[in-house]
């Protein structure tokens, strides 16, 4: 109703034939505007009031569609051989000013029509067989009704060839159903190479441009001596040459990084330590990502905090963790993956969890698939499992056994979803929750407003 359109519509599979008529015009290309453009593709056709009346039993209206069987295409690109017919919907209605007779009745509509598109409006006709298999289209699949081998079923928007005799075998059963594929769409329609090719010029971008702001992985960072600016030679094992790359805090053997980056600017921070990683006292050292810092560190260690929007990088210096930069370069794809502030909003399809039944903090490992609680055994509709930012949640009804009883305590088994089992990622004292409510975090400012009885 927001936008006065009918997207969703449905055909009748009924052929009524109109008489009509309209002058055949040229249609030409303009180039003269930025893109290419055609000219005269909107056709004005008058048809009799009384036979419209008649065969169709009411007037014209916009959205009604149109088949010209003299334009149909009986010489099509490709290996078909099937004639591609010519659609066109009607835009507009109105009295044609040529058939108003002597005693100033009118008696002819005028049709304003142009080509159909392969939008959602028109699925309904161009998801349908094409040519003779048109006769085999037994419309869209009813649980209810006894297929025969040799029908085609439409299913979600997606056709499909039957197999074998079933009744309440829903597609895309493979036992029953075959995909068909010759459909009006995939004939008429340029979308899936249009779609193609967008996606081409996406992943070429991707490669271009990977990230936003400026790479300076690739630009080597001076370690400089913080009371005076000066750099750093410091001798290394070999004692025969200088390395003008170990940090100013450490004098220890074996090449160090910098303490911080040598470039600032504008979106420059990729959260990675300049002049890349070599640890300084060997594998014991190290450049990890997380949630929570490592128990025992050691000087001009980095680390990732994962946790921070946008993601940060910190450096022990011996004593304490510090701040390096912020990852700010972020992919330039608008999807779910860019971790920014913007993007989550806009994105977010998160939930706030609330009505808790039960809670208790339990102390789980890495990689652990059951969760043994203390709460009495209960059931709910949601399971929460929090540890500091990070907050996993699971609908009960959409995993069966998720909970379970363990000698009267509740026992959380996480699912498998999409053939994976779902794990405990971080190590720690996570916060199980049973809760019973939940509301989406973005939601429309009247709703949140709304009292929660009026809902």
């Amino acid at each position: 109703m927001l936008f006065l359109e009918n997207r969703d519509r449905k055909y009748d599979t009924e052929i009524y034939r109109i008489r009509g008529l309209y002058n055949v015009q040229n249609i030409d290309f303009n180039l003269s505007q930025f893109g290419l453009f055609i000219d005269n593709d909107t056709l004005f056709m008058t048809v009799h009031i009384n036979d419209f009346i008649k065969f169709i039993g009411r007037k014209p209206i916009s959205g009604d569609v149109l088949e010209l069987p003299h334009l149909t295409d009986q010489f099509a690109l490709g290996d078909g051989d099937i004639s591609l017919p010519r659609y066109y919907v009607i835009e507009d209605v109105g009295r044609a000013s040529e058939g108003f007779s002597a005693t100033w009745f009118p008696h002819l509509y005028r049709l304003k029509m142009r080509k159909i598109t392969d939008s959602q409006q028109f699925a309904d006709i161009l998801r349908t067989p094409a040519g003779a298999d048109l006769d085999k289209f037994v419309g869209d699949y009813d649980p209810t009704t006894a297929y025969v081998a040799g029908q085609i079923v439409r299913k979600d928007g997606e056709l499909y060839t039957v197999t074998a005799n079933t009744t309440g075998n829903a597609p895309p059963n493979t036992s029953y159903f075959d995909v068909y594929t010759n459909s009006i769409e995939n004939l008429l329609s340029t979308r899936a190479k249009e779609l193609e090719i967008n996606d081409a010029v996406l992943e070429q971008a991707e490669a271009d441009a990977p990230k936003s702001g400026y790479e300076t992985r690739q630009f080597y960072t001076l370690a400089v001596d913080p009371t005076n600016g000066k750099p750093i030679l410091e001798r290394t094992s070999d004692l025969t040459t200088l390395d003008a790359s170990s940090a100013s805090t450490t004098s220890d053997m074996g090449r160090a990084v910098p303490t911080r980056t040598g470039y600032t600017g504008y979106l420059v921070g990729d959260g990675i330590p300049s002049n890349g990683y070599e640890p300084k006292n060997g594998p014991l050292s190290l450049f990890g990502h997380g949630i929570q810092f490592p128990d025992a560190p050691e000087a001009d260690d980095f680390f990732l905090r994962t946790d921070f929007m946008p993601n940060r990088l910190f450096r022990f210096d011996g004593t304490r963790w510090v701040k390096i930069e912020n990852d700010v370069r972020m992919s330039l794809t608008n999807d779910n993956n860019r971790k920014t502030l913007k993007t989550g909003f806009i994105n977010n399809t998160d939930y706030i969890y609330n009505d808790a039944v039960a809670t208790d903090p339990v102390l789980i490992v890495k990689d652990a698939t059951v969760i043994d609680t203390s709460i009495t055994y209960q059931t709910a509709l949601y399971v929460v499992l929090k540890i500091e930012t990070v907050e996993i949640a699971y609908v009960v009804a959409d995993h069966a056994g998720i909970i379970s009883d363990n000698a009267g305590r509740v026992r959380i088994t996480l699912p498998v979803i999409d053939s994976v089992q779902q794990t405990i990622p971080y190590a720690g004292s996570w916060i199980v929750s049973l809760c019973n409510n939940r509301e989406a975090q973005r939601q429309s400012l009247s709703k949140a407003l709304k009292p929660r009885a009026d809902l």
